[in-house]
């Protein structure tokens, strides 16, 4: 049976530490970690060249540190290290799915990662690597999700794909709101205007000045990475 036909040969995968933890309320569950690397190297299977960039939420929050009184830089660094620790756990889930991986720090630090270089990723891509981007922007005051918009326009990537806990953008939070609606397309402005919390603005506005649209969809239900590459209408395209 030949696979299905690729929606976006070449994606900006955006995932929240978060998305490494799993019930836990701090840190990462490795068996979470494997389910997740098991979603990207099937999707890497079917030739599509994979750039993810994490945060680091479930270990540690910039910005909520500096509510606490750390200097705001200083916090932002710090949540950049907590990123590189994540980047290096999926690194080894996916290796052990046998795929081939590499991470790319913002951040240089040899002993663990490579430095970001841009044509140094886009050779990774090419040679059918995924390539992990950690320490967002390697700027403190930017958010990883700026970093995801960043890496897409840089690396020329088709798409970014939002994976959240959720089944894509809704008018109002869906866990307090049970009824709200779900868009199945939206535009740039609307999210915006709107204030809806897919990525922030800075990252949103950088998509749509560049037009690169943004899959929002829910990496918890298995299959559901695959079933966005093949075309499938789920999820929020923010376009």
């Amino acid at each position: 049976m030949s696979n299905p036909p690729i929606r976006f040969k070449r994606i900006v995968l955006k995932l929240t530490g978060e998305a490494l933890q799993g019930q836990k309320k701090f840190g990462i569950d490795p068996t979470v970690t494997r389910s997740v690397a098991k979603e990207i190297a099937e999707v890497a299977a079917l030739g599509v060249e994979i750039a993810v960039v994490i945060g680091g939420g479930n270990i540690f929050r910039g910005l909520q540190a500096s509510d606490q009184g750390i200097d705001r830089a200083t916090a932002d660094y710090m949540g950049m290290l907590a990123t590189v620790i994540n980047a290096m756990a999926l690194q080894d889930a996916l290796e052990q799915q046998s795929v081939p991986t590499r991470v790319l720090s913002a951040i240089e630090m040899r002993q663990l990662t490579e430095p970001y270089i841009r044509r140094r990723a886009i050779r990774h891509l090419e040679k059918g690597r995924v390539i992990i981007l950690a320490a967002g922007t390697g700027s403190p005051y930017f958010t990883t999700d700026t970093a995801a918009a960043l890496r897409a326009n840089e690396i020329s990537a088709n798409a970014i794909l939002k994976a959240t806990k959720v089944d894509g953008v809704f008018e109002a939070d869906p866990e307090k709101f049970p009824d709200a609606k779900r868009f199945e397309e939206i535009k740039y402005m609307e999210v915006v205007s709107r204030q809806l919390r897919v990525m922030d603005a800075t990252a949103v506005t950088l998509c749509m000045e560049n037009n690169i649209p943004i899959v929002v969809f829910n990496l918890l239900k298995p299959g559901s990475l695959k079933r966005v590459m093949a075309g499938e209408k789920i999820g929020t395209l923010v376009h």
